[in-house]
């Protein structure tokens, strides 16, 4: 199985620590977050993972290499020109995903600095049949995603300023289930022809909206589901805090 973690971004919400190292190597309980995530792949039985890069690139390159690649095959998506969002950091990664995968199988898309309980094993399985799933929360925000009475992706709203986004131009956005994105997805192969036409730099989301009416784009609610974003200093004591207490994988 095949996975890609979103290592590239300048975790500026994690100053002054990544002054002088990437985000994906700041640690949480003495392991950097790369680290956590890699070790979690393998042991749910991902052999083979992209990791896209960018600030401090040669650190995180360095970092994987020492050691081993925590015994997993580990391939890097050079982003150092330009950051190119989470939808261009899966087509400039395409050759490295498609490498090997001549059954089309999917490959799971994970956020460096989101920690979960999910099951990612059984999480890519409920996956095979679509072109993409998404994990999804029920937590409160101002921007949802829309889906349909079988969880499949219809639209994009933010109940704030009442914008919404969609294939459907009579969507009924109070019939719809709402949910929020949780950054872990999987993404079948069959969706890069679809690329054709983005630009360089956009993102997973919005590409997600464009192609759902022709496309079969599911939500993956998780009833049990624990899920934090390491994403300021603060929530390094939490992230502690959640990997001591880890347990019950949401299924």
């Amino acid at each position: 199985m095949k996975a890609m973690i979103f290592a590239a971004g300048l975790g500026t919400r994690l100053k002054p620590l990544t002054d002088t190292m990437p985000k994906a190597l700041v640690p949480v309980g003495g392991r950097p977050l790369l680290e956590i995530q890699i070790r979690r792949l393998v042991a749910a039985g991902f052999s083979d993972i992209v990791v896209n890069v960018h600030h401090f690139a040669e650190q995180i390159v360095r970092f994987v290499e020492e050691h081993g690649g925590f015994g997993a095959k580990v391939s890097f998506s050079d982003e150092g020109g330009c950051l190119l969002e989470t939808g261009g950091g899966i087509r400039k990664a395409m050759p490295l995903l498609l490498e090997g995968n001549g059954e089309g199988e999917p490959f799971l898309v994970h956020n460096v600095d989101i920690l979960s309980n999910v099951d990612l094993a059984g999480f890519y399985r409920k996956g095979r049949g679509a072109a993409a799933l998404l994990l999804v929360s029920e937590r409160r925000t101002q921007r949802y995603l829309l889906f349909d009475e079988e969880d499949r992706l219809v639209g994009w709203t933010n109940v704030k300023t009442g914008e919404v986004k969609s294939p459907y131009p009579k969507l009924d956005v109070e019939a719809c289930r709402r949910y929020a994105f949780a950054g872990i997805h999987t993404f079948s192969p069959r969706l890069f022809p679809y690329f054709e036409g983005w630009p360089d730099k956009f993102s997973v989301i919005d590409f997600y909206l464009s192609v759902c009416g022709k496309e079969p784009i599911y939500a993956s609610p998780c009833p049990g589901l624990r899920m934090l974003d390491v994403g300021k200093p603060d929530s390094l004591a939490q992230a502690e805090e959640f990997l001591a207490g880890e347990s019950c994988p949401c299924r």
